[in-house]
């Protein structure tokens, strides 16, 4: 049987800066494991699933390479609901199977605790994976600017992607802690140093070095 560590679910709104947050951890020797990156590989050429999704539509999602385009993809699936749902449960079990196979692994290292960073970690079920919720907090507006700059989309289809996400405040009513990501690498470092000796409090282990 597996050793418990503790797991620790990282989620927030798209451009929270979870994958920084977890970068930020890392230097504290705690590894991680991102659904996002999950997500792209249940979906690579091979895969089950991305047969699964170019049977429903085709060869308008996919690439000259054979694989998937996501722009296209993500274009169809925020335009209609039922499509979007259907995505999931052709992706999420998959997801999921994955992501225990990265617990397990960690469970058999010498990590102090473990990070699930997932977007969806509450909407997808994967929160069940998980002991403590920490959520990455940032003001909408943030999430708008990042997201239209960093996924070149013009304002309004950022805001259309972050209004199709769960509300901010229903994502904080569920979270045991929060990591209020509004300010600049400094502070975020203290954060998660506080965080860091909170985990291993909880884990029953000392602080770092």
């Amino acid at each position: 049987m597996t050793a418990h560590i503790l797991i620790i679910g990282v989620t927030g709104g798209i451009a929270s800066g979870k994958s920084t947050v977890a970068r930020a951890f890392a230097r504290h020797d705690v590894p991680w494991v991102d659904a996002d990156d999950v997500a792209r590989e249940v979906v690579e050429p091979g895969e089950p699933a991305l047969a699964a999704i170019a049977t429903r539509y085709g060869e308008r999602v996919l690439r000259a390479d054979g694989r998937l385009d996501r722009r296209a993809l993500r274009d169809i699936v925020f335009a209609d609901p039922a499509e979007r749902r259907w995505l999931e449960s052709v992706t999420h079990p998959r997801i999921r199977e994955r992501l225990l196979e990265h617990l397990a692994a960690f469970r058999r290292g010498p990590a102090p605790y473990a990070l699930l960073v997932s977007p969806l970690l509450l909407e997808s079920g994967q929160h069940e994976l998980v002991d403590r919720i920490l959520v990455i907090d940032v003001p909408e507006a943030l999430q708008v600017r990042r997201t239209a700059s960093r996924d070149d989309v013009d304002e309004a289809q950022a805001r259309a992607i972050v209004a199709a996400q769960m509300p901010r405040a229903t994502r904080l009513a569920r979270a045991d802690d929060v990591l209020d990501n509004d300010g600049d690498e400094a502070a975020l470092e203290a954060r998660v140093a506080d965080l860091d000796r909170r985990y291993r409090a909880l884990a029953g282990l000392p602080p770092a070095p």
